[in-house]
Parts: structure tokens; C-alpha cells; sequence
């Protein structure tokens, strides 16, 4: 179940979770977030998920993982857990279009969510059928425009990804043939 887009709330364990995780800090933290947990609460995709991966953390100095991370006492009471992914590609720009995500909830931790563009770009180097998948749905359910895919990969993407390039570049044309099929 997404957030709640008129009081902007977290369903269940997610509210119960990050509200004792924000309980133990001590400064402002924000959490840029990708992956299944920004596509389910965020944008909607129908399929759960049991943890939040987490790009970047500011300040990057908090021992997370200790806090809510698996094998923490928090994922022990909630059965749910905060994961930090080593490596992510995301656009130059992604943080001038972060969106808060349960705006108001909390006291020092926000949780950031990419744009729609930024989060399927974020999946173009793994390229897995369930990224593909999780592009495809956000694509068409956020009415995005293949140019500014094609623009935002081109001018703020490619040149940082590692590998044949022109695989990077079929595999996004690829994916733009599947988005803009007739269904």
C-alpha cells in the first residue's frame, strides 16, 4: 500500500519502524532511497518489499545498519530493516528532483525518493527482468516522456557507467520499444 498522498503517511510496519529509527537520532538525517520500496510506497507498484535501500546517507557518519539495519533490534520487532546498496548509478542531478517522502512524519529523519526518470535510469546498468519490469510500470504509470529518458541518460548518465556503452545505449532503446508498445 503506497503513502497516503493527502496526509502523506506510512502504512504499516513502515510508520512504526522509521518512527523509533527517528527516535534514536540525534541530528537531522536524510535518506536518498531507491529501489522497491520507493517504487511500492512511493509510486505505487503493486509488490511488497522488506527493506529500504538507501543510497546515501547525510550525514554519512550514523551507523545505520547497527540501528536498523537486519539482524538489528528494530528488524527484529518490525521485520523490516534499512539496507545500504554499495554502488548506484543515478543521474549527476538526481538531488535537484528529490521528492520527501512522508512529509511532516518525522522529526530529524526525512526519506528522499529520485523522480521517475532518475529511478529507471538507476536501473539501466543491472538490467535485470524485474528492473525492466519496475521501469516499465513506473513509464507508463507516470506518463514519461522517452525523450527526457533518452535526454536525461545522454547528458547526465552515460559518460559515469562502466563497461561497453553501447550496451548501456541498446538496452535503454530496448526498454523505450517495450514502454511505448501498444498494449
Amino acid at each position: 500500500m503506497p503513502v497516503d498522498q493527502e496526509t502523506h503517511a506510512l502504512p504499516s510496519p513502515w510508520k512504526e519502524f522509521l518512527s523509533e529509527l527517528d527516535d534514536m537520532l540525534t541530528e537531522p538525517v536524510e535518506l536518498h532511497c531507491i529501489g522497491g520500496f520507493v517504487l511500492t510506497l512511493f509510486y505505487g507498484l503493486p509488490r511488497t518489499t522488506g527493506d529500504i535501500d538507501y543510497y546515501t546517507a547525510i550525514p554519512p557518519n550514523l551507523d545505520l545498519d547497527a540501528m536498523a539495519g537486519q539482524g538489528s533490534a528494530l528488524h527484529g520487532k518490525h521485520k523490516v530493516w534499512l539496507h545500504r546498496v554499495g554502488v548506484a548509478n543515478l543521474p549527476e542531478d538526481y538531488t535537484t528532483r528529490l521528492s520527501e517522502m512522508a512529509s511532516g512524519q518525522f522529526k530529524r529523519l526525512k526519506i528522499l525518493a529520485p523522480d521517475a526518470y532518475d529511478c529507471i535510469l538507476s536501473k539501466l546498468e543491472r538490467a535485470s527482468p524485474k528492473d525492466r519490469d519496475d521501469a516499465d510500470y513506473l513509464f507508463r504509470s507516470q506518463k514519461l516522456d522517452a525523450q527526457v529518458l533518452r535526454d536525461r541518460y545522454k547528458n547526465e548518465l552515460r559518460h559515469n557507467l562502466i563497461g561497453k556503452i553501447e550496451w548501456h545505449d541498446q538496452t535503454l532503446e530496448l526498454w523505450i520499444d517495450i514502454f511505448t508498445a501498444p498494449r
